[in-house]
């Protein structure tokens, strides 16, 4: 049903990175309403090298661990002249484009975050800007990432460490490690990137590990990893048993690479993706460790044991899911987890949505877009959803079937598989629709502002 952007919902976008830009673009070509709040001077977040925002992660020599086909938006394809796997530049310079192509930079206000979101009784949002401007909403879209809250380890290690100590969130490049004895702790790909630029320029680079992981290369066969089965069709059981005789014929055990043996079976732990570090730790400049067990002020004693000097620690332990502008009584991630339908919307509120709040077996951009014109359809009454007692159900289904499967900790609280969830979104789409037409097309969130 076709409607004018003066009947239609106004909504409030939190964050430009490549999740917000996604949704800001759906709503800009169904003729919304909206506003774009981004703390920084352009979009990209995560991807933009020293944000002025602090939120990146992105390290000076960080390379997207994707491929450049799993990752581009479905409407504009990267650059045929960037490589398989581009360099965090080339990332951020294609979310510029992709915001110029689609014609919607003027409905982001950079250079502004928000500092407070409440919700009236009436259902309107309340939004407080950091520069003390307030305004009003219908609707809020949260994509504010999840990648820049660090998770330091929980307890700390007993005793005290003389020397530096960093989180991954705050590297830049290996120029304070040269000449120094280094511990990278972590077997996520951070820490697999950052423990090889340790490496190159370090006395001794130590890879402890609280777990044991599978490190996946990124090209088997001649192919890059995540191109090699891409469909839903065939269950995961049977692509599960073909990873894993791929990688043992390929890469082979863990074990042999002095590293420990993974508790779980692959895909039940999110994986890590390195070209690198199997080569690293077989020339013998990566020496692999088990857990940290204890500072002893220049030093660090393992969990075997061992006692070696260290200069430099880099914790590569996670971030913590966090929305500073909520009072945590009304949304909060408590051990990174907030349970949602399809990971964007909360049954108990009709009016808020989170985009890009997954963490999936592949790239988040494709998965992003896909939410940002879910939501836009269900703003324009063109999608209705289940009753909230199917959502509340189809959520404990979801997060059985989750937790059943993954290692129990708090970096798998929101996993999903690439191509399941795109393929179960298009049929759970189709489903709403027909609701839609059988409701004569309601809006569900009536506008209200102005």
């Amino acid at each position: 049903m076709a409607r004018t952007g003066s009947e239609l919902p106004k909504v409030c976008v939190i964050g430009a990175g490549c999740s917000g830009i996604t949704a800001a673009k759906a709503l800009h070509e169904h003729h919304f309403d909206f506003d774009c709040y981004e703390k920084s001077d352009r979009v990209g977040g995560n991807w933009v090298f020293g944000n002025k925002n602090g939120m990146s992660s992105a390290y000076r020599r960080l390379f997207i661990n994707t491929s450049r086909e799993r990752m581009q938006y479905s409407d504009f394809p990267m650059p045929k002249h960037y490589p398989v796997f581009p360099h965090h530049s080339q990332i951020a310079e294609y979310f510029d484009a992709y915001v110029d192509h689609f014609g919607f930079r003027s409905r982001i206000r950079f250079e502004t975050g928000v500092k407070w979101a409440e919700r009236r009784d009436d259902g309107v949002w309340v939004i407080t800007l950091d520069n003390g401007q307030v305004a009003h909403y219908d609707a809020l879209i949260v994509a504010n990432g999840h990648h820049w809250d660090p998770r330091y380890p929980e307890p700390p290690f007993p005793g005290e460490f003389d020397g530096l100590t960093l989180h991954s969130h705050y590297y830049v490049d290996n120029d304070i490690f040269r000449d120094k004895n280094v511990v990278v702790l972590g077997m996520g790909n951070s820490a697999m990137d950052i423990a090889c630029e340790a490496s190159e320029v370090a006395k001794r680079t130590y890879l402890a590990a609280r777990r044991g992981a599978y490190i996946i290369p990124k090209y088997i066969f001649g192919r890059p990893l995540d191109q090699i089965v891409t469909t839903a069709k065939i269950p995961w059981s049977v692509r599960q048993r073909l990873f894993e005789w791929t990688l043992r014929l390929t890469v082979g055990r863990m074990e042999d690479y002095g590293l420990p043996k993974p508790d779980h079976r692959f895909g039940e732990a999110h994986p890590t993706i390195s070209g690198r570090i199997l080569d690293r730790i077989t020339h013998g400049v990566i020496t692999p460790k088990p857990n940290i067990a204890e500072l002893l002020g220049n030093q660090v004693r393992f969990a075997d044991g061992s006692v070696e000097d260290v200069d430099v620690i880099v914790y590569c332990t996670g971030y913590k899911v966090t929305f500073p502008f909520f009072d945590e009584h009304f949304i909060s991630a408590p051990d990174n987890d907030l349970p949602l339908f399809r990971r964007v919307f909360k049954p108990d509120i009709p009016n808020i949505f989170f985009i890009g709040l997954l963490q999936p077996l592949g790239a988040i951009m494709p998965l992003a877009e896909a939410q940002g014109q879910w939501v836009a359809s269900y703003l324009k009454g063109e999608y209705a959803l289940p009753t909230r007692e199917a959502m509340e159900r189809d959520i404990a289904r979801e997060r059985e079937r989750m937790f059943a499967r993954y290692v129990r900790s708090k970096r798998h609280t929101m996993q999903v598989d690439f191509d399941d969830y795109l393929d179960e979104l298009k049929r759970e789409r189709r489903k709403g629709e027909i609701r839609a037409q059988q409701q004569g097309y309601p809006l569900p969130v009536p506008r209200q502002i102005p």
